[in-house]
């Protein structure tokens, strides 16, 4: 959805498009006799190294000329000038801000800054090597510490990418002759890690524990290890799962569990310790937990919790972290800073779930759908259009207020929504006021049919 620069070229991209959604329409052509393919020679040379002539380049090109088409600004990759709190700044103006991660207010803390700089000092920016070799310091295993007791478990192995943690952890662990069975609603890492894994992989509908217990009852005996995979707080929908039913049901079938907190720790919880402590459980009942540093821990990266065998076994033997360079030890200084600001001031977790509750009722008395989310870190307001969903985003910007589309394919077209990340820091007329703005410029797109549809049936009278 990025709008092209206006020039004589827009009429040629408007006339592309209506060529392509006619297209759409027609039946691919039969023929007996295909044409043969190009294996050699300049031509063939050309078409490999083309990226602009992907199937899927292209379809991103009918999406900016439609984009132009109708003068919808891009919502994604604005840059913002500074620290991204309950405020941002872009571009010089200010505005109320609900797309940050920054759940309890600890990004650019004076604490977590002078961590910062006195690791610098101490090691510089990068650790300069792989752990396994010459990268590892100190820092790293204080961090390590700090996370498993957090969660309450033996350990903790950190790498530096939140999605190469599930990436790495899930396809090294799994194989050809295991199982994974995910909550239909995980995070692309997690597919992708199953994907890599090569092991055999089923979807339950998303929170629906009877049918995953049907599926173990149906399967488990097939294969060799199960791993049952969901999130704290579901990214996309801001709910969280049954915990206790999904350590009986592991139990009872001898499979493993794995918990992504990355939206959850910090959130879940009285201090904030995560979903075991909202449900009151032993955390080692749960065989993996999985976390990032990049939300409630103003860092970067990513990291397992649990028994010292699986994380001993992670550090020795797992690619995306043998084969990687150690976490910068900025990023460790940054993330245990904001581990003690946490425990220290478990009031910035009592204003968080007042913020979100707050949203979440004001939200519903004014009409808008917010799905199956609990009203924590993350309520959507589903539109169900993705053009909608991007005009939306645009003009609550324009009136204050910054609050990013997720449009399809990363939802359903259906389901495509604004997500709305509430931290501790908002204040209770900022919260009014987003509702308030979300629902009147909501009801006036519905009133102006904007929309897939509208631009559709534009571009064929245009054509």
């Amino acid at each position: 959805m990025t709008q092209g620069p206006k020039d004589g070229g827009g009429a040629d991209r408007r006339k592309r498009l209506v060529a392509d959604l006619r297209a759409s329409r027609k039946p691919a052509r039969r023929t007996d006799t295909p044409e043969r393919p190009v294996t050699s020679g300049p031509a063939a040379t050309a078409r490999a190294f083309d990226f602009s002539q992907l199937p899927a380049f292209r379809q991103l090109g009918m999406h900016r000329a439609a984009a132009e088409m109708i003068g919808l600004d891009n919502p994604f990759f604005r840059p913002h000038d500074g620290v991204a709190g309950a405020t941002t700044t872009m571009d010089g103006t200010q505005a109320d801000n609900f797309a940050s991660y920054n759940y309890l207010g600890l990004n650019g803390h004076p604490e977590v800054n002078a961590a910062v700089t006195r690791a610098v000092a101490q090691y510089g920016t990068s650790a300069s090597a792989s752990r396994v070799v010459a990268g590892e310091r100190p820092i790293h295993r204080e961090l390590e510490a700090r996370l498993a007791a957090v969660h309450g478990t033996e350990d903790a192995v950190v790498m530096v990418s939140g999605h190469a943690t599930n990436v790495t952890t899930i396809g090294h662990l799994m194989a050809g002759e295991d199982l994974i069975l995910s909550d239909s609603l995980v995070h692309n890492s997690i597919s992708e890690g199953a994907r890599l894994s090569g092991a055999a992989r089923m979807n339950f509908p998303h929170g629906d524990l009877d049918t995953l217990e049907a599926l173990l009852a149906e399967h488990r005996h097939k294969f060799n290890h199960v791993l049952i995979a969901v999130e704290g707080i579901y990214s996309m929908d801001g709910d969280f799962p049954d915990l206790k039913r999904l350590i009986a049901l592991k139990s009872t079938f001898d499979a493993w569990l794995m918990v992504d907190e990355a939206h959850s720790v910090g959130v879940l919880g009285a201090t904030g310790r995560g979903i075991a402590e909202h449900f009151g459980i032993d955390a080692r009942g749960v065989e993996m937990w999985m976390g990032t540093l990049s939300k409630t821990f103003s860092s970067c990266g990513g990291y397992i919790a649990g028994s010292k065998a699986l994380c001993d076994y992670l550090r020795a033997t797992a690619p995306g972290f043998v084969f990687s360079v150690g976490l910068s030890p900025a990023l460790a200084a940054a993330a245990i800073a904001s581990i003690e600001l946490m425990e220290r001031e478990p009031d910035r977790v009592r204003r968080l779930a007042e913020n979100g509750r707050r949203f979440l009722t004001a939200a519903r008395a004014a009409g808008l759908d917010t799905g199956p989310s609990a009203g924590l870190s993350v309520v959507p307001v589903i539109v169900g259009d993705s053009i909608a969903a991007a005009t939306l985003s645009n003009r609550l910007l324009a009136r204050g207020i910054n609050a990013l589309p997720i449009v399809f394919p990363a939802v359903a077209e259906k389901s495509a929504r604004l997500r709305f990340f509430i931290t501790s820091d908002h204040s209770a007329e900022q919260i009014d006021r987003a509702v308030a703005a979300t629902a009147e410029e909501l009801a006036r797109l519905r009133e102006q049919n904007t929309g897939f549809g509208t631009l559709v049936a534009r571009a064929r009278q245009m054509g």
